[in-house]
């Protein structure tokens, strides 16, 4: 086993295209998932990058690096439509895992219950991915396969994570449902961004997350609430519309029991946007 610390985007890159090669940049989900096994393959140490750390604002929106931790987004000056996605982020773990922890390490993992994914999804974020032969941008929803899986090539670094400006008049909230209040994975987890004119819901994004094998927007009942106004938004949030939820049965929740408690959380997350709103 080799362990590779790049110091420039370049070495990464050639690191990358000389060979299989596992990367690591917080690392607090990539140790754990190997337990006691030994690591067999070469690793790739990417925390120490500056092109891969921070949060700033671009041209269209924007711009977060792949190693930026979560303590990181949590404390960087954005406007109220990321507040989802800091709530999201004070619920990774404890503040250790806050502090070493990043954006691109949650995406690449995949987990059905990664905490950052439903936040981001709302924030119609797209990733960008490079490799030694050029880069490519996809969407978040797209870059996520399935459980543990990614659009991610071998030789391919996921660099940065893109946000287009979001909605003037929008606010954002994160709900999350475990079994105990910290330190705990999600049973389920939902993230609304809503935009609010004269009173009319002029439109609203809704994620859902450890519900289904990978999170995803409930797009459904997002057209059905899109465009009602405030007072009728309860009265349209009916069961029928999650029911295309596939939610998986695992040693946190039953199946039924996930679906249920989706009803619910949606309720609260729209309830939680529209106080930021109104």
């Amino acid at each position: 086993m080799s362990y590779l610390t790049a110091t420039t985007l370049d070495q990464a890159l050639s690191a990358l295209a000389a060979g299989p090669v596992s990367i690591i940049a917080g690392g607090t989900d990539w140790f754990p998932t190997h337990g006691d096994r030994p690591v067999t393959g070469d690793l790739l140490d990417i925390t120490r990058l500056p092109e891969l750390r921070g949060v700033s604002q671009t041209a269209k929106g924007w711009r977060i690096g792949a190693a930026t931790t979560w303590t990181d987004i949590i404390r960087a000056d954005l406007p109220a439509a990321f507040d989802g996605l800091k709530l999201a982020a004070r619920d990774v773990g404890s503040i250790q895992i806050q502090n070493a922890g990043t954006i691109a390490g949650n995406l690449c993992n995949a987990s059905p219950a990664a905490d950052g994914v439903p936040p981001l999804l709302t924030l119609e974020a797209t990733v960008e991915l490079r490799s030694a032969n050029g880069t490519r941008v996809l969407p978040l929803s797209q870059f996520l396969q399935g459980v543990r899986q990614t659009e991610r090539a071998q030789n391919e670094l996921l660099s940065a994570v893109h946000i287009p400006t979001p909605p003037v008049n929008s606010h954002s909230s994160f709900v999350k449902l475990g079994a105990r209040k910290y330190l705990v994975i999600s049973i389920c987890m939902v993230a609304v961004l809503a935009e609010v004119n004269d009173d009319t819901l002029t439109d609203i994004r809704i994620a859902i997350g450890a519900a289904s094998p990978v999170a995803q927007r409930l797009t459904t009942l997002e057209d059905h609430l899109r465009g009602c106004a405030l007072g009728d938004v309860q009265n349209r949030m009916t069961a029928d519309l999650i029911q295309s939820l596939t939610p998986i049965t695992d040693v946190r929740a039953s199946a039924d029991y996930r679906l249920a408690a989706s009803a619910t959380l949606i309720r609260r997350a729209v309830t939680l946007a529209l106080k930021g709103v109104i």
